[in-house]
């Protein structure tokens, strides 16, 4: 179970207000022990877990040990991606149900804002030296989140890959540009407001739709059809922390019944590795398929999941888990104001979700709570189902991956010349409007092929009309539109 968890939040109006990663940590995981409702036990820990982060520590689990009077725990690393908190949690959960550890402490923080801003200034924040290396390193080295081809066109972002999602998402239901981009607003507008009744919300403030949709030089046009404020918001200085033991050992520790919050299941699934071998761009096989196995293994359904973190780096991920799940849009959707209003911290995202899930499971103990990972491009799953009340039988843990990979996959071409149809397309911006397009393309044999064009009359078209299901002609890697 989880019995403590803490988040601390660093917003600085200078630089020597900046706390480099390990001190925050270090505050999140005192705020967690403090939350358990009793103290000076973490040197009891047994083994201390970091997922990582971009700062450049070797083994920052041991710092952390060292300081919380735990030099002989074990010490964990993780690899990147978001999915890594809860793919961790469940790894966790299931090595103290098999007796190898009874009290384990996890954190992870990022200081993307200040770092950014020392960066803009041209100087260096102080890091304190975590030389070694973790004993062990959790998570499975994966394919590239871009295939070869999508970087041969220079995609390379998520933030040229999620717009084509909601773009294809947009043609599959039928909705004209302006009824997507209202509706897509409206949906991040109630993420907002969810984030200010979130006390650590990095976004607090009231948005409403039309301020999110409508660039302004405070929410420049990223990539169509995202504004800034639709993309995950990385600029944060955030940590948090997580204490999770064995039931014997809450008794033991005197820990209040009313702190205690259950993991009741978690399960792990990856998509095909790229956009540019999946069968389509509007569905995620992988989100659904986790997700119902892990509601499947705690015994309920869709209908009675109280509170749902979807992970948000951008509108289509949300949109599309809903879809895969059976959750209306209209519902909740996120326990924290999602990435871009809870804030975004890169891969310690979940940590947050998961921490805030423990406070309101709390407040409602016979609720349920649905927490997703994603790592990569609607690549890595991993997702938790959690209540206040004990599950009927022990954490139970899946991994289906096997099941998703034999489901249809599509060829991408490296280079095409001949007729096609265009299935999404996004438009990046720079400085002075749409830049270039990148384009999706469907063969006549039902073949995939990425084509660019920075023809202007072209990239301005597609970011004022549907583009999706145009007939097009492709030779020698230009693109002429047909109809």
């Amino acid at each position: 179970m989880i019995v403590g968890v803490g988040q601390f939040l660093n917003r600085i109006e200078s630089l020597e207000q900046a706390v480099e990663p390990l001190d925050m940590m270090m505050r999140a995981v005192r705020l967690a022990e403090d939350d358990t409702g009793i103290g000076g036990f973490l040197d009891q820990t047994q083994s201390v877990r970091v997922v990582r982060g971009m700062w450049s520590y070797e083994n920052p689990a041991a710092a952390i040990a060292e300081r919380i009077g735990a030099p002989g725990a074990q010490t964990v690393g993780t690899l990147i991606g978001g999915n890594q908190n809860q793919a961790l949690l469940s790894e966790t959960a299931m090595e103290i149900l098999a007796g190898k550890f009874d009290l384990v402490l996890i954190t992870g923080a990022e200081n993307g804002n200040s770092s950014g801003k020392a960066r803009r200034a041209g100087v260096a924040l102080p890091q304190t030296p975590a030389p070694g290396k973790p004993d062990t390193v959790f998570g499975a080295e994966q394919q590239p989140e871009h295939h070869e081809y999508e970087r041969a066109k220079g995609i390379s972002r998520a933030i040229q890959v999620y717009p084509m999602y909601d773009n294809a998402l947009r043609y599959e239901r039928g909705e004209t540009l302006d009824e997507h981009i209202r509706r897509v607003s409206g949906l991040w507008a109630r993420f907002n407001d969810v984030a200010q009744g979130n006390p650590n919300a990095w976004v607090r403030q009231n948005m409403t739709a039309e301020e999110i949709r409508t660039p302004s030089p405070r929410n420049r046009q990223i990539s169509f059809p995202y504004t800034k404020f639709m993309n995950a918001n990385m600029s944060v200085d955030m940590a948090a922390a997580l204490i999770v033991c064995s039931l014997e050992k809450a008794k033991t520790l005197g820990i209040a019944e009313d702190r205690l919050v259950y993991p009741h299941s978690g399960v792990e699934g990856y998509d095909h590795f790229s956009a540019s071998v999946r069968d389509n761009f509007y569905t995620s096989p992988g989100v659904g398929i986790t997700g119902r196995r892990a509601m499947d293994l705690a015994g309920i359904e869709a209908a009675d999941l109280d509170f749902v973190d979807l992970y948000s780096c951008f509108p289509s991920a949300v949109q599309i888990a809903a879809w895969e799940l059976g959750l209306p849009e209209d519902r909740p959707l996120t326990v924290t104001g999602g990435l871009t209003f809870g804030g975004g911290p890169l891969n310690n995202y979940v940590m947050h979700s998961i921490a805030r899930t423990v406070e309101l499971l709390r407040e409602k103990p016979d609720g349920y709570g649905l927490v997703t990972g994603n790592g990569g491009n609607l690549y890595k799953h991993a997702h938790g189902i959690y209540s206040g009340t004990p599950p009927r039988r022990d954490f139970r843990h899946d991994d289906v991956k096997a099941e998703i990979a034999v489901l249809p996959s599509r060829e991408c071409l490296a280079e095409y010349d001949g007729d096609a149809a265009i299935e999404s397309y996004t438009v990046m911006y720079d400085n002075e409007g749409p830049s270039i397009g990148h384009v999706s393309c469907r063969t006549l044999d039902g073949a995939r092929a990425w084509v660019n064009t920075e023809d202007p009359e072209l990239v301005q078209g597609m970011v004022s009309e549907e583009f999706c299901g145009r007939r097009v002609k492709v030779r020698g890697g230009q693109l002429s539109v047909l109809n």
